[in-house]
């Protein structure tokens, strides 16, 4: 699992427009990297929203969000537009930058033990390096928690 103070790993992904973003582009800004299990699910729909929410709080902040899971631009494009997200959402559909950030791990559920994404986020500083790491986020309220972090670099 990343620690503070490291380097975030670098990486390109497509959005939901099918275009490449570049992690190390957005450098200058602080970054909010969040990686959520799957689009249109309820907790990821309330996460997704109140980031959306909060965006314009999060630009004042010089901070820009990207929200990462295994679904494709599609999916992502979908997910999107039904609800009026404003977030951007990048799809690593090969799962290679979860396996780099650790949120790809074994869990459990109904007594069944499989892969999949832990609800995880990262504050990145606008130098590259990771200030913050939590991985088991509660989705409700998440939004709002990190904005108060990010107020603080």
């Amino acid at each position: 699992m990343l620690q503070p103070g490291s380097t975030a790993p670098d990486f390109s992904l497509p959005d939901a427009d099918m275009e490449m973003l570049k992690l190390s582009k957005l450098r200058g800004k602080n970054v909010i990297l969040y990686f959520y299990p799957k689009d249109d699910t309820p907790g990821c729909t309330v996460e997704a929203i109140e980031f959306s929410d909060l965006e314009d709080e999060f630009i004042k902040q010089n901070t820009v969000i990207l929200g990462v899971s295994k679904d494709d631009c599609l999916s992502h494009a979908a997910f999107r537009d039904k609800h009026g997200l404003a977030i951007n959402l990048l799809a690593d559909v090969d799962g290679k930058v979860c396996e780099k950030y650790g949120v790809w791990q074994e869990k459990e559920k109904d007594g069944v033990r499989k892969m999949g994404i832990v609800r995880s986020t990262f504050v990145i500083d606008s130098e590259g390096h990771i200030r913050h790491a939590q991985y088991g986020v509660v989705a409700k309220g998440h939004a709002h928690e990190i904005l108060d972090i990010v107020k603080t670099l």
